[in-house]
């Protein structure tokens, strides 16, 4: 559905030290980029990187990147290694009662404070 994702950091280095293990935990490869981090894959890409704009980034309310992982494993590998590398958590690993059919999650905020979270199919 989407082409790319782009979210906004004012500092190349940390976002690109929290989204690299972060994003290999779910089998994505960092591509580093003047301005910031390119995570390409078949259906999209996500990059992170200082706003074309030249202003300062800030957080938008209420937005959050979802991510898809292929298992539960993934899904806790992913919140370890966004924790272990300067993000904060913003809801623990497991299901999620509001989401379609239970499923299993987890959310955090990187580095800038964007929210982001990774899901996968309630098959363990």
């Amino acid at each position: 559905m989407f082409t790319h994702t782009y979210l906004g950091t004012n500092d190349v280095e940390k976002s690109r030290a929290f989204y690299t293990p972060v994003m290999a935990a779910l089998g994505h490869a960092a591509v580093p980029l003047p301005h910031g981090t390119l995570f390409p894959s078949e259906t999209g890409a996500l990059i992170v990187g200082k706003p074309a704009n030249g202003e300062a980034h800030t957080v938008s309310n209420g937005h959050t990147l979802g991510f898809v992982a292929k298992d539960y494993a993934m899904v806790d590998a992913f919140h370890a290694a966004g924790l272990a590398n300067g993000g904060t958590c913003e809801g623990a690993p497991g299901n999620r009662p509001n989401s379609p059919g239970n499923q299993y999650g987890a959310y955090l905020r990187d580095p800038d404070g964007n929210k982001i979270c990774a899901f996968a199919p309630n098959a363990g």
